[in-house]
């Protein structure tokens, strides 16, 4: 039995005040309103109305149960009028977490853009270098690099990250053209403090393989390392957005392209896929607008 039409059928009888009137207002055949009047009266083991040949009148049961009915369906059009409203134009609060730099440099207009559009919306977005726990967090979408590890988790894939070797066309003339991922055994490596020593993954023949680089200049940030190899100190390994803007006006060049690893996905995380409100909805469309095909350069 399909409770909520047994509630409606319920509530036009008592309305219209017979079974036929309320068949007409339904627009639903009488025997079909009265089959579900029956099931209704056998689900709840009460009778509801008094019936007899000429009138019906509801029972101290019915009339109980006629206001309680009244609110539920009170309150579900109300939810489903503010769903609508909400759909048309978003709004509330929305929190989204992303890697820090790459937060800075295409996360955060892509949000801005966003408030822009629906401004009935808030938006607090948390950059981190680091694996957010969503649901532990409050996080109601994230942004990630990278293989998607937690399986709770439900991943959009918008594009793809490479990590690539760079450095200064001035450093090259000088140290000359890496040829195999074994040359930077000799180079000058701009590396980053506190960070596993050896680059890769590279792959070659099939096979992936390590290199354990050295240098005479390290740092804990990523933008000053990248400064530096635009300089011409040495060789850097980044995801290639970092150094996407240097790559374009050539200030840096991509070395042993042929040895790289697979690109990693860019994807959009929510805890769960189902019953998303709409400003997620939403906002997960414009990101993967914003987002889709992402790989640079």
């Amino acid at each position: 039995m399909d409770k909520l039409k047994a509630m409606q059928t319920f509530v036009q009888i008592a309305d219209q005040g017979s079974l036929t009137a309320a068949a007409l207002a339904l627009d639903a055949s009488l025997p079909a309103v009265v089959r579900t009047l029956a099931a209704l009266e056998a689900d709840l083991g009460v009778r509801l109305f008094h019936r007899t040949t000429r009138r019906i009148a509801l029972t101290e049961e019915g009339r109980r149960h006629l206001d309680s009915c009244r609110q539920l369906l009170g309150s579900l059009q109300e939810a489903e009028a503010a769903l609508k409203a909400d759909a048309r134009e978003p709004a509330g609060q929305l929190t989204i977490t992303a890697p820090v730099q790459f937060g800075q440099m295409h996360v955060a207009p892509a949000v801005t853009r966003f408030v822009q559009r629906y401004p009935q919306m808030r938006c607090s977005l948390l950059l981190y270098d680091r694996v957010v726990n969503l649901l532990e967090e409050g996080i109601d979408v994230g942004i990630r690099i990278g293989p998607l590890e937690d399986s709770s988790l439900v991943a959009h894939t918008v594009g793809h990250i490479r990590r690539v070797v760079v450095a200064s066309p001035a450093y090259l003339a000088r140290a000359g053209m890496p040829q195999h991922p074994k040359d930077l055994l000799q180079a000058n490596c701009v590396r980053r403090t506190g960070h596993n020593p050896s680059w890769g993954p590279f792959i070659d023949k099939g096979r992936p393989f390590s290199i354990s680089v050295s240098g005479n200049l390290d740092f804990n940030q990523i933008a000053p390392a990248v400064e530096a190899c635009v300089a011409g100190v040495g060789v850097g390994m980044f995801l290639s957005y970092q150094v996407a803007p240097y790559l374009a006006d050539q200030r840096l060049q991509i070395l042993l392209e042929a040895f790289e690893s697979p690109p990693r996905p860019l994807s959009l995380l929510v805890p769960h896929a189902r019953l998303l409100p709409t400003r997620t909805r939403v906002f997960i469309d414009w990101m993967h607008e914003a987002l889709l095909g992402f790989r640079l350069p």
